[in-house]
């Protein structure tokens, strides 16, 4: 890194107290005052970075005990399932990105979700047509087979340290005794409350008395306590065969609907013989060299490690430290929509698929698709793919396609250890609420996840490496990224959630901190620019009403307002060899950063 954020740490170091998650106040009454967020914190023996202070405060408790940054990951994790149970849990899945300090290796899991085997390309096709997305979305047709809880077993038995049902502790424990509503949770809960109430089970668990949950007051799942004792005692296994696997498998077949509900809700055909053989993946990560560093993130099915890469290596070219601001997003909004242009064509879930990932990373596809980038110009959108495997300079030599929707939540966390170990953990339910149907009697929500596949090719004249089909994964834009100084030692871990605008923020934080000299916290708070090969870029109110935006309107950008783009958190290690754990400042009500010993 050219500049060390070490200067910023030192005023709010403080963030690394570990906060009480103990027994709480009787629902009726009003809490203990919202747990204090620290948008970061560095010191010793480990971090954990999350949206909430619960969660990461479970991770440091994890952390104090002895644990690893993978133990601490699963017990975020598992914590977020409580606290943010609109963006992740055991009833959706998600990318593990692990650096192991001993052999100074980093590794990965895909713990996507995945169709039934009796999906094929018309899965979302009705009568010739592609139904509405939002029919799709809140029904038992969008539901993959979970991945979360295998990711954990996989972690644990790859190189955890710590027995499953302890690491759930601190989140049975929440779910129990309840955690303190913010404005954040109320607010979802109450764009999510008309589908709730079609449901009889998410309406008794997220609106309790018919209410929307009172900001300052306990909010508990109990249906989740049980769950998590269960998975803990039974292990993760519990989820895939037996009771907990059957009522899943009947929630999505015939969802329960309240009487009288207008909504039209599809049935999905998830079997307990999908849950049963349902298994996480190991991957190659992928890697790219940029300034000197080694920057690993996720194969296929996830779209993030070959976009981020190879809009990285575009970038490599031009000097983004010496760049006016200006001229800094002009081209780092470019170098997205060509990554975005290669990734509708080529990326896919590669059981399915003939994923190009090497000829996507080489420098020399990079260098062709980057010399159409002119400082007094813009690129139009949709822009047509490349052929990484036979580059034409300067050129565009397929067809172009439209980028298809992708809904814009999940949550990320990132964790270290006294060890030096390090994980950067995505995970998802897809949409905010996944497809608001709660498993009776279990606690948690699951996934609308199967609508990150096209429902139709975006164009008929080129192949959708994206389509539903028996036992496929759905191609995401999760990025968990870690990066590596030239002796392999870890120097940065990030990720976000946001749909497709996660690789573009992980993009964009990695350039603040790496080009622009940020210090991490505040390329994280940043305001952010998102293009996805569309035909205006997205803009946060930041750069919205900033002279910037005049600037580049002026070299031909369009742009519209998208008021929060991701919420990203990461962790760093710092030259003295200090720990940074970094969060949002506002974005989702801010972020939570700790360290297990505060030294500023």
């Amino acid at each position: 890194m050219r500049r060390s954020p070490a200067r910023y740490v030192s005023v709010l170091a403080v963030a690394g107290t570990v906060l009480s998650v103990g027994a709480a106040a009787p629902p009726t009454a009003p809490a203990a005052p919202v747990p204090v967020k620290e948008p970061v914190a560095a010191g010793y023996g480990g971090a954990v970075a999350s949206v909430d202070a619960d969660a990461s405060a479970a991770g440091i408790e994890v952390l104090r005990r002895g644990g690893n940054a993978v133990d601490a990951a699963v017990a975020v994790a598992a914590a977020l399932g409580v606290t943010e149970p609109y963006s992740a849990g055991i009833g959706g899945g998600g990318f593990f990105v692990y650096y192991d300090a001993k052999t100074r290796q980093v590794h990965t899991i895909d713990g996507r979700e995945t169709a039934p085997a009796s999906a094929d390309s018309s899965l979302f096709v009705e009568n010739g047509t592609p139904i509405p997305f939002d029919e799709a979305m809140t029904s038992g047709r969008g539901v993959g087979t979970p991945g979360t809880p295998a990711t954990w077993k996989s972690a644990l038995d790859a190189w955890g340290t710590k027995p499953l049902g302890r690491l759930l502790e601190p989140a049975e424990r929440l779910a129990r005794d309840g955690f303190t509503v913010d404005a954040t949770f109320r607010s979802q809960t109450a764009a999510n409350e008309a589908r709730f109430r079609d449901f009889p089970a998410s309406s008794e668990l997220f609106l309790p008395g018919g209410q929307l949950p009172v900001v300052g007051s306990v909010f508990k799942n109990p249906d989740l306590a049980r769950t998590y004792r269960t998975l803990g005692s039974e292990g993760v296994g519990a989820l895939y065969r037996g009771p907990l696997a059957r009522d899943i498998v009947d929630t999505v077949r015939t969802p329960p609907v309240r009487d009288g509900a207008t909504r039209k809700v599809r049935s999905g055909d998830l079997t307990e013989r999908d849950l049963a053989r349902y298994g996480t993946e190991r991957r190659r990560p992928t890697k790219v060299s940029y300034r000197g560093l080694d920057v690993y993130g996720m194969g296929p099915a996830s779209s993030g490690g070959t976009s981020v890469g190879e809009a990285l290596n575009i970038l490599e070219r031009t000097d983004l430290e010496k760049a006016t601001q200006a001229d800094y997003l002009h081209r780092y909004i470019e170098a997205s929509r060509i990554a975005f242009a290669d990734r509708g064509r080529w990326v896919g879930d590669p059981a399915f698929e003939d994923v190009p990932v090497r000829e996507l990373l080489s420098q020399r596809y990079a260098d062709s698709r980057g010399c159409l980038i002119r400082d007094d110009a813009v690129l139009t959108s949709p822009l047509a793919p490349g052929d990484p495997r036979n580059p034409v300079a300067c050129a565009t030599t397929g067809v172009a396609a439209p980028t298809t929707y992708e809904g814009e939540n999940t949550t990320h966390l990132t964790t270290a250890d006294k060890w030096g170990n390090v994980v950067a953990y995505t995970l998802t339910i897809e949409s905010t609420g996944g497809s608001g149907i709660t498993v009776p009697g279990r606690g948690f929500l699951l996934n609308n996840e199967l609508t990150d596949f096209s429902f139709a090719p975006a164009n008929p004249a080129v192949h959708d490496p994206n389509l539903p089909g028996p036992g496929k994964r759905p191609r995401s834009s999760i990025s968990p990224t870690i990066v590596l100084d030239a002796t392999g030692r870890p120097v940065l871990a990030l990720g976000s959630p946001g749909g497709a605008t996660i690789i573009t923020t992980v993009l964009q934080t990695l350039t603040g901190v790496v080009d622009r000299g940020l210090p991490l916290v505040d390329a994280i708070a940043a305001p952010r620019a998102s293009q996805r090969n569309q035909a205006t870029t997205e803009l946060e109110p930041g750069l919205w009403n900033s002279p910037l935006r005049t600037e580049l309107e002026a070299r031909g950008h369009g742009f519209r307002q998208n008021p929060e783009i991701g919420a990203a958190t990461g962790v760093q290690r710092l030259p003295d060899g200090r720990w940074l754990a970094a969060a949002e400042t506002v974005r989702r009500g801010g972020g939570s950063a700790m360290v297990v010993r505060p030294a500023g």
